[in-house]
Order: C-alpha cells, then sequence, then structure tokens
C-alpha cells in the first residue's frame, strides 16, 4: 500500500490563508498546484519525502463544482470549518479493485499554472461523503516527471491518526494495516465527531514533530 496524498479542506477563510497558516507550522510554503477543471475545485500542494504530498484544497463557484461528487465533498467539509478530508491510495493498476468493488474508475486532471495537464483514474472518491476513513484509488496516466512525487521534499509523515476501525479499512484496501506502512504509523480510536483523519504528525527537519 503506498499512501499517496493527503487531503486538507481550506475552511472558511480560503485556500491562501489556510496554505499560509500550515506552512507556517512546518517551516516551509505549499505551491500552486493549479484547477481541477471536471471537480471545480483548486489547490496548493506540499511535496514530501517518501514520496507523497499534502494538498490544501477549495471550492470554486464553478458549475462541476455542484456536479462533482469530490467538489461537493470539498463544498461540505470547508462550510464544516475546514479541516483534513481524506486520503488516497496509489496503485500502478486499477483494474483488479474496479473487479472488487464492481464499479468503474471516472477520470481526474489538474491543470498547472503554467499549463501543463495532470491526468490519472480514480475509484472510491464517493467514500469521501458517506464513510471518509476509507482511502479512495488513484492510478496515474500522466509521465513521472509530471507527478506531483516528483517533487520529493524533506518533511516526513509520521502518524496519520483515523477515528474509525481499522478492520472497515482493511476490508476495503483488501489487506492488512500494519503498524508502520512505509514509515508511517497508523492509528484508529472510534468514531467521536468527524470521521476520517482526526490529526496528521509530520517529522519537520530542525522543528521535530508537528502534529496538524
Amino acid at each position: 500500500m503506498h499512501v499517496d496524498h493527503l487531503m486538507f479542506a481550506a475552511g472558511p477563510e480560503g485556500l491562501e490563508v489556510e496554505a499560509a497558516r500550515m506552512g507556517e507550522k512546518l517551516g516551509t510554503s505549499f505551491i500552486n498546484g493549479g484547477i481541477h477543471p471536471r471537480f471545480g475545485t483548486r489547490n496548493r500542494i506540499l511535496p514530501l519525502a517518501g514520496p507523497r504530498y499534502v494538498e490544501i484544497v477549495e471550492v470554486l463557484d464553478h458549475p462541476a463544482a455542484e456536479k462533482a461528487v469530490f467538489g461537493q465533498a470539498v463544498r461540505a467539509r470547508s462550510e464544516q470549518g475546514g479541516g483534513w478530508l481524506g486520503w488516497v491510495v496509489s496503485v500502478p493498476d486499477l483494474t483488479p479493485f474496479e473487479e472488487r468493488l464492481g464499479r468503474k474508475s471516472a477520470p481526474g486532471a489538474r491543470h498547472f499554472p503554467d499549463g501543463r495537464y495532470l491526468e490519472w483514474h480514480q475509484l472510491g472518491v464517493r467514500g469521501i461523503m458517506t464513510d471518509p476513513q476509507l482511502p479512495y484509488f488513484l492510478q496515474w496516466d500522466s509521465s513521472p516527471e509530471l507527478l506531483p512525487s516528483a517533487l520529493s521534499g524533506t518533511i516526513s509523515m509520521r502518524t496519520i491518526e483515523i477515528s474509525g476501525s481499522r478492520k472497515r479499512v482493511e476490508e476495503w484496501l483488501d489487506e492488512p494495516i500494519p503498524g508502520e506502512v512505509e514509515g508511517i504509523e497508523f492509528n484508529f480510536s472510534s468514531p467521536n465527531g468527524h470521521p476520517g483523519i482526526s490529526s496528521v504528525t509530520f517529522d519537520v527537519p530542525g522543528r521535530g514533530l508537528v502534529r496538524i
């Protein structure tokens, strides 16, 4: 299992303020990631060691945001005040997951600010709204040099705390989650309030462990 990235929905003050706030805590700056034309959202990203990344996202005033599940999910979380939205597991081939779950993947894309175009397929995005403890699956379609992981950073993800059931997530993944995955510790607790990711701890050079 490869944890590709985590998603954080911007609060009422918007994407720029949220990115600056989290960047200050982590001693770094988020990169302008561009716009998701199919979802009606935009983001800022922070490449991490791993390689993986964190994405802060906000919904746009755009018709696509009303129709796309991802846009709806971002809007709903932002209206709750913002916070951790979900996590994503990348796989080399979505076909076995499509067969096991009995559904087809959907295309996704993002326009970089410089005009480049990043493409992928995703599966299970609706779970962000119905059961946000579950990750969705992603298969990158673009060449490796375009992927966010190509910009591997120095900050490491150490712990992901999830309000939910380890057993339920393992059933969804169709594999066990050991105590540590690629250097990341997964801790589960009984749902209390908003289900899904409750906090993430990062190892920041020069600052030590930072929990968000």
